[in-house]
């Protein structure tokens, strides 16, 4: 008993803490949201920005449903390649306001409790076996590595690779503070990739593409830094996969608004030929992730439950809110869990069929690239 009371008053003391920190934020957050949110796209292009193709169809129209902040976004599908876009496309304003406290601000919806557990090293790990059989590499790259949890995993794997970072956030230099990479880089990998040309043996991208305003620039620049005959690593959503036709919006990787674009696997495999890689490996069954229906089952439930205390809501709720709320959450989570359940019983079966939801790439570098 003292062990649960204890319990209950840190939980106690932790949610009065986020809505202090939510009430301080408040303000400011509604004085940028007053200024309307349009402003955070760009003009609606007509045209698809992978082949050039007038021939667009609406794919998905939703809201934010994880943070739900403000906003409508709108994925076109080309029907000539088949790559979705994000179109009107956000600005970089607009994707630093949606990014900002997507994964651990105060009031971020909840995120937690829809995605489950954030960080998974024997994941990770897995992962970072796939590279073995090309050798064991003296320098490795991971892009977009936030607070660089993918190389202190890898580097169980990999112990005599020296592991270095490259993100947008500070977090990267979290990840040096920490001793999980050994150099950071803050900035984008297009403006890197110049003063890091020929460092690299392996750079990997692991679910970086998606969230990037021109992919093929990521390529190209991913191209440069590696040294030739160096390997690139990369795991992105598969827009092919059949739980988004029959989750619809409720399909967890379409993840709007963050990402900007899903590449069709084949759409990937050419483009990579024609900078001068060679496609070493193509594997969806170790890519895939057993989240769909755990998932698809909380953003639904979480859409009907009363709004979590957010900043960019102009009042918080009131205290029955808050108890009904979370009474509504208890309630729900053994359906929750039931779906989450599924998802790992069905993996093996889904991660053989086109029901998987990412594909992993690699591909190496050309000596002559």
């Amino acid at each position: 008993m003292p062990f649960i009371q204890q319990a209950i008053q840190h939980a106690a003391i932790q949610q009065a803490a986020i809505r202090q920190t939510v009430a301080e934020r408040r303000p400011a957050c509604l004085r940028e949201l007053a200024q309307g949110t349009d402003r955070f796209h760009e003009p609606r292009r007509t045209d698809c920005p992978w082949c050039g193709s007038e021939r667009l169809r609406i794919r998905l129209r939703t809201t934010d449903l994880v943070q739900h902040k403000p906003g409508t976004f709108v994925l076109e599908e080309c029907l000539d390649c088949s790559h979705s876009f994000q179109n009107p496309r956000l600005t970089p304003e607009g994707r630093a306001f949606y990014r900002r406290d997507a994964h651990d601000g105060p009031g971020c919806g909840d995120a937690g409790p829809v995605f489950g557990a954030r960080y998974d090293a024997r994941r990770h790990q897995a992962i970072a076996q796939a590279m073995l059989p090309f050798g064991e590499p003296e320098s490795w790259l991971d892009v977009g590595t936030g607070h660089a949890r993918f190389p202190e995993a890898a580097r169980d794997v990999h112990p005599y690779t020296a592991f270095d970072g490259v993100d947008e956030g500070a977090a990267v230099h979290e990840g040096v503070r920490a001793g999980r990479i050994e150099e950071g880089h803050r900035g984008s990998l297009t403006e890197l990739a110049p003063r890091l040309a020929g460092r690299y043996d392996v750079l990997s991208m692991l679910h970086h593409l998606e969230r990037t305003a021109d992919p093929r620039e990521e390529l190209a620049a991913a191209h440069a830094v590696l040294r030739p005959g160096g390997h690139l690593l990369i795991e992105a959503v598969d827009p092919d996969s059949r739980y988004a036709r029959v989750l619809g919006r409720w399909w967890a990787s379409y993840v709007q608004p963050l990402h900007l674009h899903l590449i069709p696997l084949g759409n990937l495999l050419r483009e990579l030929e024609s900078l001068g890689y060679t496609v070493a490996a193509v594997d969806r069954r170790e890519a895939h992730v057993p989240l769909d229906l755990g998932t698809g089952v909380a953003l639904a439930l979480d859409r009907c439950l009363p709004a979590a205390d957010q900043p960019w809501r102009s009042r918080p709720p009131s205290g029955l809110q808050r108890t009904a709320r979370t009474a509504l959450s208890w309630a729900s989570s053994p359906l929750v869990g039931a779906a989450r359940a599924a998802d790992h019983i069905l993996a093996p079966l889904t991660s053989r069929t086109r029901f998987a939801n990412a594909y992993r790439v690699i591909a190496r570098r050309n000596e002559d690239g």
